[in-house]
């Protein structure tokens, strides 16, 4: 069994984001291949978001301890709680750094004895650099799109019409406020022929309520509902020519960008900000701008409406990369070989042989005239 754990005392939301839809994706295809997953949540009993994934098994422990009673490979999502586990635990590190201090020392204590896996070569450096770690010892499994974005039809495009789509988060480190001063440079705010769409995604948050009331008074904006399926998501950028991800790089670094490979098997455009993990995510299809600057978004934009519809051939090449088939091929690979010592494993190991009692020295006697080296033991 290999069991996912949530983040404890949080339900499992569908259609919020990439970490959600890397660990029921990657639980999907595990069992698909026969191989027992689940998703493991902590203090929320049946109300842990299961009913949204009735595909997907779910388990749900009372407390973080009990986590140490689990079977099998145990994976924590994003929170490196410091509990022990029955065998070598693994941590999927999602989410860039803390940025404050009084943070840090969660993040580098429930590190110390995990078997790391950032999800782009960014993050792993990222890491590494944090928790001061050779870089080496951190896995690389790339997040994926689930098969229906490469095989979604595409509608008709409107003669003249360009359709641009933000489907992040409604939150700032999204690029979301990047996004709305975009909406006033004169070379987007007087081109009758570009339209522009958000969902609602992250609206069950107290910033993005703030959010989505911004954006529904903007006449330069349509807000829809957010998409909580696969699927329902394909459709949604289907019907879209360009996707968007000013992703904010003063504060926070996209470790990668589902986002991006997603809108690019469905056969978008990207214009995403030139930071983190976002360069890695290119697929034939990203236009990669100067992050924090509406202007450099709006040329971003204008490139790829240029550019005219994103060839068929490029969508097709786009979807035989970032496969949740390569993803999980990669993570069984990383179960599989030996990991590197963790390091409170040899700080551990250096504390004992400190403690280790030192050998008593040798004594010198005299034997036939000369000089011999004889243990005291002797």
């Amino acid at each position: 069994m290999i069991s996912f754990i949530w983040s404890p005392g949080n339900p499992l939301p569908a259609g919020t984001g990439g970490s959600e839809n890397y660990t029921v994706g990657q639980v999907r295809e595990l069992t698909r291949r026969g191989i027992p997953a689940q998703v493991v949540t902590i203090g929320l009993g049946t109300g842990d978001g299961r009913d949204e994934f009735t595909d997907i098994p779910f388990l749900s422990l009372p407390a973080v301890a009990d986590i140490g009673a689990l079977e099998g490979t145990v994976v924590f999502v994003n929170e490196p709680h410091p509990v022990a586990t029955r065998h070598p635990a693994f941590l999927i590190l999602h989410n860039p750094p803390p940025i404050r201090e009084e943070q840090k020392a969660f993040a580098v204590e429930g590190t110390r004895d995990r078997a790391l896996i950032a999800t782009s070569r960014y993050a792993a450096e990222l890491w590494s650099a944090y928790l001061d770690v050779d870089v080496e010892t951190i896995n690389v499994v790339y997040p994926f799109a689930e098969p229906c974005f490469a095989t979604q039809p595409r509608p008709r495009r409107v003669s003249g019409k360009t359709r641009v789509l933000f489907a992040g988060r409604l939150s700032p480190e999204k690029g979301v406020y990047t996004l709305l001063e975009t909406l006033h440079i004169d070379i987007i705010e007087q081109d009758v022929d570009l339209t522009f769409t958000a969902t609602t995604a992250g609206a069950d948050k107290p910033q993005g309520k703030i959010i989505e009331r911004l954006l529904g008074e903007h006449p330069g904006i349509s807000v829809v509902d957010t998409c909580r399926t696969p699927a329902t998501m394909a459709a949604l950028m289907a019907d879209h020519d360009i996707v968007v991800m000013p992703s904010n790089s003063q504060y926070w670094h996209e470790t990668f960008g589902i986002v991006s490979i997603e809108a690019q098997h469905s056969g978008c455009w990207v214009i995403a900000s030139d930071d983190g993990g976002l360069p890695e995510t290119d697929c034939g299809g990203v236009m990669l701008v100067k992050p924090d600057n509406a202007e450099a978004l709006a040329w971003g934009i204008r490139e790829a409406v240029d550019s005219g519809p994103f060839p068929p051939a490029a969508r097709q090449d786009a979807g035989t990369r970032f496969t949740v088939e390569q993803s999980v091929d990669t993570l069984l690979r990383v179960f599989a070989r030996p990991q590197a010592i963790p390091p409170a494993a040899i700080v551990r190991q250096l504390e004992e042989l400190v403690r280790a009692p030192s050998a008593e020295a040798p004594v010198r006697t005299r034997q036939g005239g000369g000089l011999a080296e004889l243990a005291a033991a002797e």
